[in-house]
């Protein structure tokens, strides 16, 4: 059986060390990333904000359609029995009064409503893109903590290889420095390829192509509550597009209901020809009045009144579903915001220091063989948790503030 040689495994051991030295000092001359920029960015570029818009304009240009009296008819004809006549004019069908008024109602809370929609779209969109940026941010701040502990496992071989060499360590001890870098340099391979990936989800929601260079993510903070949690319940039904949507829904049916009822009542049409006789050589005119009789109207406009009834009590339904929804997703991320807060101070308050003073003193001690290789190990390695995990609760408090934002419209 071979055995491995291991001046070349330590080579290959080095070689990646290397390069991601060379990727970080990279990463470093990069310019930084600004969140501001990339929202108005988005609000710009975004192919699903841009088609939400134009729902929005289509939607206007209902309005004016739906209020003008239908296109009137020319008529012409010819007649010949015994005289021959020539017959010219125009018609013009007239909607009882207010049924065009109703309609005009009906298209504008149409409008409004897909309105909304293109304002929680939008919220949307630049949610996603928080979340991504934030996740991003994360993965930076992992990569910079996770390569200045590859330093300072590289000191610690060192240390353990000078300590076997005069016989005060064992080779075990080296071996498992070497097993941890090894580890630390896959760790950093995932966290590579979750920044690529991350980039990619940017610059997607930017319309940019996927491999685009971003810079590095601008330092964020943990960023405190403007409104207090009743006043963000509250703001729900102030504020929050989807909720506004439904009411504009029910709007629309109210109004559709009114229109639905008008339509028992007759439309005219109003209609005026000119006359020529060839024969005798003779003008005329005729003025002619017809009246469309809603006679079928037990199965036609009654059961269109049962319809629009029925698109009420689903909108309102519909509002309540909503209402109840968004008030739980408020109160969920208001409680993952809570946690995060609170964690973020004892990490940075309580534990970080002290797992720093302890790494402090166990390297001290193992340097003078007071303590052993694993106690070592794993002051550094908690050490290096608890500033990833300090990062990931500024995430996602920040992420939970980003959905917030998404369902109530504005900053909470």
């Amino acid at each position: 059986m071979l055995k491995p040689n291991r001046s070349r495994c330590r080579f290959g051991i080095l070689l990646a060390v290397a390069l991601w030295s060379l990727a970080a000092a990279g990463e470093q001359a990069e310019p930084r990333l600004d969140l501001e920029r990339l929202v108005q960015e988005t609000l710009e570029n975004n192919p699903d904000i841009q088609s939400a818009r134009q729902r929005f304009e289509a939607a206007r240009a209902v309005i004016p359609q739906v209020r003008t009296l239908p296109d009137p008819k020319i008529n012409l004809g010819y007649r010949e029995v015994v005289e021959r006549e020539a017959m010219y004019g125009v018609s013009q069908e007239i909607p009882f009064p207010g049924k065009l008024g109703l309609r005009g109602e009906v298209a504008a809370s149409e409008a409004d409503r897909i309105e909304q929609e293109y304002l929680a779209v939008q919220l949307n969109v630049v949610a996603q893109l928080k979340e991504a940026f934030y996740n991003l941010h994360l993965v930076h701040k992992s990569l910079e903590i996770v390569r200045k502990n590859l330093g300072l496992l590289q000191n610690f071989e060192k240390t353990a290889k000078a300590r076997y060499m005069v016989g005060q360590g064992t080779q075990q001890d080296v071996f498992r420095a070497q097993t941890e870098i090894s580890r630390v340099l896959q760790r950093l391979a995932i966290l590579e390829q979750q920044g690529i990936s991350l980039r990619a989800e940017i610059n997607q929601i930017l319309r940019y192509p996927p491999t685009r260079p971003l810079g590095v993510p601008q330092e964020i903070r943990v960023t405190p509550l403007e409104h207090n949690p009743v006043e963000i319940q509250a703001l729900i039904e102030q504020a929050a597009p989807l909720l506004r949507a439904q009411m504009k829904d029910i709007e629309r049916s109210e109004n559709a209901i009114a229109l639905a009822k008008r339509e028992y009542f007759p439309d005219f049409e109003l209609s005026a020809l000119g006359l020529r006789n060839e024969t005798m050589r003779r003008d005329g005119y005729q003025v002619m009045l017809g009246v469309r009789v809603p006679l079928y109207y037990a199965t036609k406009q009654r059961y269109g009144v049962k319809e629009a009834v029925a698109r009420r009590e689903a909108a309102l339904q519909d509002w309540w579903a909503v209402k109840q929804a968004l008030s739980a997703r408020v109160q969920d991320n208001l409680a993952r915001a809570q946690r995060a807060e609170e964690l973020v101070k004892l990490l940075a308050e309580a534990l970080i220091p002290q797992a720093r003073l302890t790494l402090a003193s166990a390297q001290a001690s193992y340097a003078v063989g007071k303590v052993d290789f694993l106690t070592l190990l794993n002051s550094l390695l908690t050490l290096q948790e608890n500033e990833i995990e300090l990062h990931g609760e500024m995430t996602e408090h920040e992420k939970a503030l980003a959905r917030l934002e998404e369902i109530i419209g504005e900053s909470p």
